[in-house]
Protein backbone atom coordinates (compact mmCIF):
# COMPACT_ATOMS: atom_id res chain seq x y z
CA UNK A 1 0.00 0.00 0.00
CA UNK A 2 2.62 2.41 0.75
CA UNK A 3 4.21 2.51 -2.79
CA UNK A 4 0.96 2.79 -4.03
CA UNK A 5 -0.33 5.19 -2.06
CA UNK A 6 0.61 8.71 -4.29
CA UNK A 7 -1.24 7.27 -7.06
CA UNK A 8 -4.74 5.88 -5.08
CA UNK A 9 -4.17 9.45 -3.39
CA UNK A 10 -4.09 11.07 -6.95
CA UNK A 11 -7.09 8.84 -7.61
CA UNK A 12 -9.27 9.98 -5.08
CA UNK A 13 -8.00 13.64 -5.10
CA UNK A 14 -9.40 13.34 -8.97
CA UNK A 15 -12.92 12.38 -8.20
CA UNK A 16 -12.93 15.45 -5.60
CA UNK A 17 -11.41 17.60 -8.72
CA UNK A 18 -14.37 16.66 -10.81
CA UNK A 19 -16.89 17.52 -8.42
CA UNK A 20 -14.74 20.85 -7.83
CA UNK A 21 -15.03 21.36 -11.68
CA UNK A 22 -19.49 20.56 -11.42
CA UNK A 23 -19.74 22.84 -8.98
CA UNK A 24 -17.96 25.53 -9.85
CA UNK A 25 -18.29 25.43 -13.76
CA UNK A 26 -20.82 22.40 -15.11
CA UNK A 27 -23.82 22.97 -13.04
CA UNK A 28 -23.57 26.11 -10.78
CA UNK A 29 -26.80 27.21 -8.64
CA UNK A 30 -29.37 28.95 -10.49
CA UNK A 31 -29.29 32.18 -11.42
CA UNK A 32 -25.67 32.00 -11.59
CA UNK A 33 -23.10 31.97 -14.33
CA UNK A 34 -19.76 30.15 -14.65
CA UNK A 35 -17.73 32.68 -14.34
CA UNK A 36 -19.19 33.91 -10.85
CA UNK A 37 -17.47 30.73 -9.92
CA UNK A 38 -13.84 31.45 -11.03
CA UNK A 39 -12.19 31.67 -7.36
CA UNK A 40 -14.15 28.94 -5.78
CA UNK A 41 -13.11 26.67 -8.37
CA UNK A 42 -9.81 27.16 -9.89
CA UNK A 43 -8.46 27.95 -6.38
CA UNK A 44 -10.10 24.32 -4.99
CA UNK A 45 -8.49 23.48 -7.89
CA UNK A 46 -4.94 24.62 -7.22
CA UNK A 47 -5.27 23.52 -3.42
CA UNK A 48 -6.00 19.74 -4.63
CA UNK A 49 -3.16 20.02 -7.37
CA UNK A 50 -0.72 21.06 -5.11
CA UNK A 51 -1.60 18.73 -2.03
CA UNK A 52 -1.34 15.80 -4.57
CA UNK A 53 2.50 17.38 -5.47
CA UNK A 54 3.22 17.58 -2.23
CA UNK A 55 1.75 14.31 -1.48
CA UNK A 56 4.98 12.76 -3.27
CA UNK A 57 7.45 13.82 -1.52
CA UNK A 58 6.55 13.48 2.18
CA UNK A 59 7.74 11.22 4.26
CA UNK A 60 4.78 8.63 4.85
CA UNK A 61 4.20 9.28 8.67
CA UNK A 62 2.85 12.82 7.19
CA UNK A 63 1.24 11.86 4.21
CA UNK A 64 -1.25 10.41 6.34
CA UNK A 65 -2.31 14.21 7.50
CA UNK A 66 -3.52 15.29 3.86
CA UNK A 67 -5.35 11.96 3.15
CA UNK A 68 -7.32 11.90 6.62
CA UNK A 69 -8.01 15.52 6.32
CA UNK A 70 -9.27 15.54 2.46
CA UNK A 71 -11.08 12.26 3.10
CA UNK A 72 -13.07 13.67 5.94
CA UNK A 73 -14.11 16.47 3.90
CA UNK A 74 -15.15 14.25 0.85
CA UNK A 75 -17.20 12.70 3.11
CA UNK A 76 -18.82 15.41 4.11
CA UNK A 77 -19.34 16.94 0.83
CA UNK A 78 -20.81 13.65 0.26
CA UNK A 79 -23.44 13.86 2.87
CA UNK A 80 -24.23 17.23 1.81
CA UNK A 81 -25.12 15.95 -1.83
CA UNK A 82 -27.16 12.95 -0.21
CA UNK A 83 -29.22 15.51 2.48
CA UNK A 84 -30.06 18.06 -1.12
CA UNK A 85 -30.94 15.40 -3.35
CA UNK A 86 -33.10 14.04 -0.35
CA UNK A 87 -35.18 17.39 0.17
CA UNK A 88 -35.40 18.70 -3.37
CA UNK A 89 -34.32 15.49 -5.88
CA UNK A 90 -30.97 15.11 -7.41
CA UNK A 91 -29.70 18.27 -9.01
CA UNK A 92 -27.05 19.25 -11.16
CA UNK A 93 -23.17 18.50 -9.15
CA UNK A 94 -24.84 16.50 -6.32
CA UNK A 95 -24.23 13.32 -8.94
CA UNK A 96 -20.97 13.91 -8.35
CA UNK A 97 -21.25 14.65 -4.76
CA UNK A 98 -21.96 11.05 -4.72
CA UNK A 99 -19.26 10.13 -6.34
CA UNK A 100 -17.20 11.68 -2.84
CA UNK A 101 -18.13 8.93 -0.62
CA UNK A 102 -16.34 6.31 -1.71
CA UNK A 103 -13.33 8.43 -2.26
CA UNK A 104 -13.30 10.00 1.17
CA UNK A 105 -13.59 6.42 2.47
CA UNK A 106 -10.34 5.22 0.23
CA UNK A 107 -8.99 7.81 1.24
CA UNK A 108 -9.53 7.75 5.51
CA UNK A 109 -8.23 4.01 4.64
CA UNK A 110 -5.19 4.97 3.40
CA UNK A 111 -4.45 7.78 6.42
CA UNK A 112 -5.24 5.14 8.68
CA UNK A 113 -2.81 2.75 7.00
CA UNK A 114 -0.08 5.22 6.72
CA UNK A 115 -0.26 5.97 10.54
CA UNK A 116 -0.11 2.36 10.92
CA UNK A 117 2.64 1.28 9.10
CA UNK A 118 4.40 4.85 10.36
CA UNK A 119 4.83 3.42 14.19
CA UNK A 120 8.34 3.72 15.24
CA UNK A 121 9.39 1.42 18.36
CA UNK A 122 11.51 2.57 21.27
CA UNK A 123 10.97 3.96 24.85
CA UNK A 124 9.44 6.98 23.99
CA UNK A 125 7.14 5.74 21.46
CA UNK A 126 3.92 6.11 24.09
CA UNK A 127 5.31 9.87 24.44
CA UNK A 128 5.54 10.80 20.47
CA UNK A 129 1.98 8.49 20.44
CA UNK A 130 0.67 11.11 22.97
CA UNK A 131 1.97 14.39 21.14
CA UNK A 132 0.78 13.22 17.86
CA UNK A 133 -2.70 12.66 19.39
CA UNK A 134 -2.45 15.94 20.61
CA UNK A 135 -1.32 17.60 17.45
CA UNK A 136 -4.24 15.80 16.02
CA UNK A 137 -6.99 17.40 17.69
CA UNK A 138 -5.69 21.31 17.84
CA UNK A 139 -5.14 20.49 13.90
CA UNK A 140 -8.37 19.03 14.08
CA UNK A 141 -9.86 22.57 15.84
CA UNK A 142 -7.68 24.71 14.08
CA UNK A 143 -8.21 23.39 10.71
CA UNK A 144 -10.20 20.57 10.02
CA UNK A 145 -13.39 22.31 11.56
CA UNK A 146 -13.09 25.55 10.36
CA UNK A 147 -12.81 23.82 6.95
CA UNK A 148 -15.69 21.68 7.05
CA UNK A 149 -17.76 24.80 8.41
CA UNK A 150 -16.91 26.80 5.48
CA UNK A 151 -17.92 23.92 3.30
CA UNK A 152 -21.21 23.31 4.54
CA UNK A 153 -21.84 27.01 5.18
CA UNK A 154 -21.48 27.69 0.98
CA UNK A 155 -23.09 24.40 0.00
CA UNK A 156 -26.46 24.63 2.17
CA UNK A 157 -28.99 21.70 0.91
CA UNK A 158 -31.89 23.34 -0.24
CA UNK A 159 -35.20 22.56 1.55
CA UNK A 160 -38.99 22.14 0.17
CA UNK A 161 -41.12 24.74 1.36
CA UNK A 162 -44.78 23.86 1.95
CA UNK A 163 -47.21 26.36 2.76
CA UNK A 164 -48.13 27.23 6.10
CA UNK A 165 -50.13 29.31 8.12
CA UNK A 166 -49.80 32.76 8.81
CA UNK A 167 -53.28 34.08 10.55
CA UNK A 168 -54.07 35.67 7.26
CA UNK A 169 -53.72 35.20 3.43
CA UNK A 170 -50.33 35.61 1.42
CA UNK A 171 -49.52 36.02 -1.65
CA UNK A 172 -46.21 34.05 -3.12
CA UNK A 173 -44.09 37.05 -4.54
CA UNK A 174 -40.83 36.90 -6.44
CA UNK A 175 -38.35 39.87 -6.06
CA UNK A 176 -35.44 40.83 -8.39
CA UNK A 177 -32.28 41.85 -6.86
CA UNK A 178 -29.50 44.72 -8.20
CA UNK A 179 -27.38 41.59 -9.60
CA UNK A 180 -30.37 39.87 -11.22
CA UNK A 181 -31.30 36.97 -8.73
CA UNK A 182 -34.80 35.96 -8.32
CA UNK A 183 -36.20 35.43 -4.67
CA UNK A 184 -39.05 33.82 -3.61
CA UNK A 185 -41.08 35.21 -0.88
CA UNK A 186 -44.09 35.29 0.66
CA UNK A 187 -46.39 38.55 1.59
CA UNK A 188 -49.06 39.33 4.22
CA UNK A 189 -50.88 42.49 2.71
CA UNK A 190 -50.77 45.67 5.53
CA UNK A 191 -53.52 46.83 7.53
CA UNK A 192 -51.43 49.66 9.41
CA UNK A 193 -49.58 51.05 7.17
CA UNK A 194 -46.21 49.37 7.79
CA UNK A 195 -44.58 46.43 6.65
CA UNK A 196 -41.79 44.08 8.26
CA UNK A 197 -39.27 42.16 5.99
CA UNK A 198 -38.30 38.97 8.10
CA UNK A 199 -35.25 37.31 6.76
CA UNK A 200 -33.13 35.01 6.05
CA UNK A 201 -36.23 32.06 5.27
CA UNK A 202 -39.66 32.21 4.86
CA UNK A 203 -40.32 28.88 6.91
CA UNK A 204 -37.52 29.68 9.76
CA UNK A 205 -39.34 31.68 12.09
CA UNK A 206 -42.64 31.72 11.76
CA UNK A 207 -44.59 32.40 15.49
CA UNK A 208 -42.96 35.46 14.60
CA UNK A 209 -44.37 36.53 11.75
CA UNK A 210 -47.60 35.92 13.09
CA UNK A 211 -47.25 37.82 15.86
CA UNK A 212 -46.55 40.68 13.23
CA UNK A 213 -49.60 40.00 11.17
CA UNK A 214 -51.86 40.14 14.18
CA UNK A 215 -50.87 43.65 15.05
CA UNK A 216 -51.68 44.82 11.72
CA UNK A 217 -48.31 44.68 9.93
CA UNK A 218 -47.67 43.53 6.74
CA UNK A 219 -44.84 40.84 6.89
CA UNK A 220 -42.39 39.43 4.03
CA UNK A 221 -40.98 36.57 4.44
CA UNK A 222 -37.84 35.88 2.34
CA UNK A 223 -35.50 33.09 1.22
CA UNK A 224 -32.07 34.17 1.17
CA UNK A 225 -30.33 34.18 -1.99
CA UNK A 226 -29.51 30.14 -2.60
CA UNK A 227 -31.75 28.98 0.04
CA UNK A 228 -34.86 26.70 -0.62
CA UNK A 229 -36.49 29.19 -3.21
CA UNK A 230 -34.40 31.64 -4.44
CA UNK A 231 -31.28 32.09 -6.84
CA UNK A 232 -28.02 31.70 -6.07
CA UNK A 233 -25.21 30.26 -4.17
CA UNK A 234 -25.86 29.91 -0.25
CA UNK A 235 -23.72 31.70 2.22
CA UNK A 236 -24.49 30.80 5.50
CA UNK A 237 -22.63 33.87 6.81
CA UNK A 238 -24.62 36.22 4.76
CA UNK A 239 -21.51 37.63 3.01
CA UNK A 240 -22.62 39.73 -0.23
CA UNK A 241 -26.37 39.28 0.99
CA UNK A 242 -27.61 42.70 1.77
CA UNK A 243 -28.63 42.89 -1.92
CA UNK A 244 -31.25 40.66 -0.61
CA UNK A 245 -32.67 43.54 1.93
CA UNK A 246 -32.23 46.05 -0.29
CA UNK A 247 -34.67 44.66 -2.82
CA UNK A 248 -36.92 44.03 -0.20
CA UNK A 249 -36.74 47.35 1.20
CA UNK A 250 -37.66 48.85 -2.42
CA UNK A 251 -39.93 46.35 -3.32
CA UNK A 252 -42.01 47.15 0.23
CA UNK A 253 -41.56 50.53 -0.28
CA UNK A 254 -43.76 50.55 -3.32
CA UNK A 255 -46.23 48.63 -2.20
CA UNK A 256 -49.82 50.21 -2.58
CA UNK A 257 -50.68 49.50 1.37
CA UNK A 258 -47.15 50.72 2.90
CA UNK A 259 -47.40 54.78 3.58
CA UNK A 260 -44.75 56.93 3.90
CA UNK A 261 -41.60 53.93 3.65
CA UNK A 262 -42.63 52.46 6.54
CA UNK A 263 -40.18 49.73 6.14
CA UNK A 264 -38.65 47.83 9.01
CA UNK A 265 -36.82 44.36 9.52
CA UNK A 266 -36.69 42.02 11.32
CA UNK A 267 -33.54 39.29 11.64
CA UNK A 268 -32.06 36.19 13.01
CA UNK A 269 -28.99 34.66 13.85
CA UNK A 270 -27.24 35.36 10.07
CA UNK A 271 -30.41 37.32 9.12
CA UNK A 272 -29.62 39.58 12.17
CA UNK A 273 -26.17 40.43 11.45
CA UNK A 274 -27.22 40.93 7.33
CA UNK A 275 -29.96 43.93 8.81
CA UNK A 276 -27.27 45.37 11.09
CA UNK A 277 -25.25 45.47 7.91
CA UNK A 278 -28.15 46.51 5.66
CA UNK A 279 -29.30 49.33 8.04
CA UNK A 280 -25.80 50.72 7.77
CA UNK A 281 -25.99 51.31 4.46
CA UNK A 282 -29.56 51.66 3.64
CA UNK A 283 -31.12 54.39 5.07
CA UNK A 284 -34.39 53.42 3.52
CA UNK A 285 -34.63 51.06 6.31
CA UNK A 286 -36.29 52.65 9.15
CA UNK A 287 -36.32 50.20 11.99
CA UNK A 288 -34.44 47.15 12.67
CA UNK A 289 -34.77 44.42 15.37
CA UNK A 290 -31.33 42.15 15.36
CA UNK A 291 -32.02 38.37 17.04
CA UNK A 292 -28.84 36.13 17.93
CA UNK A 293 -26.45 38.50 15.81
CA UNK A 294 -22.74 37.10 16.88
CA UNK A 295 -19.53 36.51 14.99
CA UNK A 296 -19.15 36.07 10.94
CA UNK A 297 -15.40 36.57 10.35
CA UNK A 298 -12.29 37.00 11.98
CA UNK A 299 -13.21 40.57 12.28
CA UNK A 300 -15.14 40.17 14.81
CA UNK A 301 -13.42 37.29 16.68
CA UNK A 302 -11.17 40.21 17.41
CA UNK A 303 -12.92 42.03 19.69
CA UNK A 304 -12.78 39.10 22.05
CA UNK A 305 -9.21 40.66 23.07
CA UNK A 306 -6.58 38.27 24.72
CA UNK A 307 -9.60 35.73 25.82
CA UNK A 308 -10.46 34.84 21.90
CA UNK A 309 -6.59 34.46 20.70
CA UNK A 310 -7.33 30.69 21.10
CA UNK A 311 -9.64 30.63 18.44
CA UNK A 312 -7.63 33.27 16.20
CA UNK A 313 -6.16 30.46 14.05
CA UNK A 314 -9.56 29.06 13.79
CA UNK A 315 -11.36 31.82 12.98
CA UNK A 316 -8.87 32.83 10.12
CA UNK A 317 -8.59 29.49 8.48
CA UNK A 318 -12.45 29.63 8.20
CA UNK A 319 -12.47 33.30 7.00
CA UNK A 320 -9.84 32.64 4.01
CA UNK A 321 -11.36 29.31 3.11
CA UNK A 322 -14.80 31.08 2.90
CA UNK A 323 -13.34 33.69 1.11
CA UNK A 324 -12.42 31.25 -1.78
CA UNK A 325 -15.03 29.30 -1.15
CA UNK A 326 -17.58 31.45 -1.48
CA UNK A 327 -15.49 33.95 -4.03
CA UNK A 328 -16.44 36.99 -1.88
CA UNK A 329 -14.22 38.90 0.50
CA UNK A 330 -14.72 39.52 4.15
CA UNK A 331 -17.71 41.83 5.10
CA UNK A 332 -16.98 44.92 7.92
CA UNK A 333 -17.20 44.07 11.31
CA UNK A 334 -20.39 44.53 12.31
CA UNK A 335 -19.00 46.83 15.18
CA UNK A 336 -17.85 49.24 12.53
CA UNK A 337 -21.13 49.17 10.89
CA UNK A 338 -23.32 49.71 13.92
CA UNK A 339 -21.77 52.90 14.39
CA UNK A 340 -23.68 53.88 11.30
CA UNK A 341 -27.35 52.74 12.20
CA UNK A 342 -28.50 55.78 13.75
CA UNK A 343 -30.51 57.87 13.78
CA UNK A 344 -32.66 54.79 13.10
CA UNK A 345 -33.92 52.81 15.86
CA UNK A 346 -32.14 49.75 16.72
CA UNK A 347 -33.06 46.76 18.76
CA UNK A 348 -30.33 43.83 19.78
CA UNK A 349 -31.89 40.73 21.10
CA UNK A 350 -29.22 38.02 22.39
CA UNK A 351 -29.84 34.79 23.94
CA UNK A 352 -28.53 33.60 27.63
CA UNK A 353 -27.07 30.39 26.22
CA UNK A 354 -26.53 31.48 23.04
CA UNK A 355 -23.50 30.50 20.40
CA UNK A 356 -21.55 31.77 17.99
CA UNK A 357 -20.54 35.01 19.83
CA UNK A 358 -23.44 36.94 20.82
CA UNK A 359 -22.22 38.31 23.66
CA UNK A 360 -20.97 40.08 21.50
CA UNK A 361 -23.98 42.09 21.26
CA UNK A 362 -22.60 43.97 24.23
CA UNK A 363 -20.47 45.45 21.77
CA UNK A 364 -22.40 46.49 18.92
CA UNK A 365 -24.49 48.10 21.70
CA UNK A 366 -21.86 50.04 23.01
CA UNK A 367 -20.74 51.39 19.43
CA UNK A 368 -24.40 52.17 18.03
CA UNK A 369 -25.86 55.43 17.92
CA UNK A 370 -28.93 56.30 19.83
CA UNK A 371 -32.07 55.68 19.83
CA UNK A 372 -31.22 51.85 20.65
CA UNK A 373 -31.99 49.02 22.91
CA UNK A 374 -30.51 46.13 24.40
CA UNK A 375 -32.38 42.50 25.45
CA UNK A 376 -30.81 40.20 27.00
CA UNK A 377 -33.24 36.62 27.47
CA UNK A 378 -31.47 34.99 29.93
CA UNK A 379 -33.02 31.62 29.70
CA UNK A 380 -33.13 31.40 25.84
CA UNK A 381 -30.96 29.48 23.40
CA UNK A 382 -29.87 30.53 20.14
CA UNK A 383 -32.93 32.66 18.41
CA UNK A 384 -35.31 31.27 20.72
CA UNK A 385 -36.50 34.52 22.50
CA UNK A 386 -39.89 34.18 21.41
CA UNK A 387 -40.35 30.92 22.95
CA UNK A 388 -38.86 30.99 25.95
CA UNK A 389 -41.29 33.96 26.71
CA UNK A 390 -44.16 34.77 24.35
CA UNK A 391 -45.70 37.50 26.02
CA UNK A 392 -42.52 39.41 26.74
CA UNK A 393 -40.79 39.00 23.32
CA UNK A 394 -44.28 40.13 21.33
CA UNK A 395 -44.29 43.69 24.12
CA UNK A 396 -40.74 44.43 23.26
CA UNK A 397 -40.62 43.64 19.61
CA UNK A 398 -44.28 44.84 18.85
CA UNK A 399 -43.51 47.77 20.48
CA UNK A 400 -40.46 48.38 19.04
CA UNK A 401 -42.38 48.83 15.83
CA UNK A 402 -45.15 50.73 16.99
CA UNK A 403 -42.90 53.58 18.69
CA UNK A 404 -40.48 53.36 15.29
CA UNK A 405 -42.70 53.20 12.26
CA UNK A 406 -46.16 54.39 13.61
CA UNK A 407 -45.39 56.73 16.27
CA UNK A 408 -46.68 55.01 19.34
CA UNK A 409 -45.73 54.72 22.47
CA UNK A 410 -43.46 51.65 23.81
CA UNK A 411 -45.48 49.00 25.21
CA UNK A 412 -44.21 48.50 28.82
Amino acid sequence: MRERAPAVFAAASALVALHAVADAFLAPEQGTRWSEHLVPGLGTLAVLVGVVVAFRFVRPGLRAVPALVLGVLAIEGAALAVVDAHNVGVRGDDWTGFLLAPAGLVLCLLGVDLLWRSRKPGRLRWLRRTGLALAAVVGAYWVVAPLAIAIAATHRPRQTVAPVALGRPYTQVTLRTSDGLQLAGWYVRSRNGAAILTYPTRKGKLPQARMLVRHGYGVLLLDARGYDGSDGAPNMFGWGQTRDIDAAVDWLRRRPDVRNGRVGGIGFSVGGELMLEAAAKNPRLRAVVSEGAGSRSIREELLHGARGIPALPTQAVQTAALAVLSGTAPPPSLHDLAQRIAPRPLLLVYAGHGTGGEELNRDYYRAAGRPKQLWRIAESGHTGGYQTDPGAYERRVVGFFDHALLGRSERN
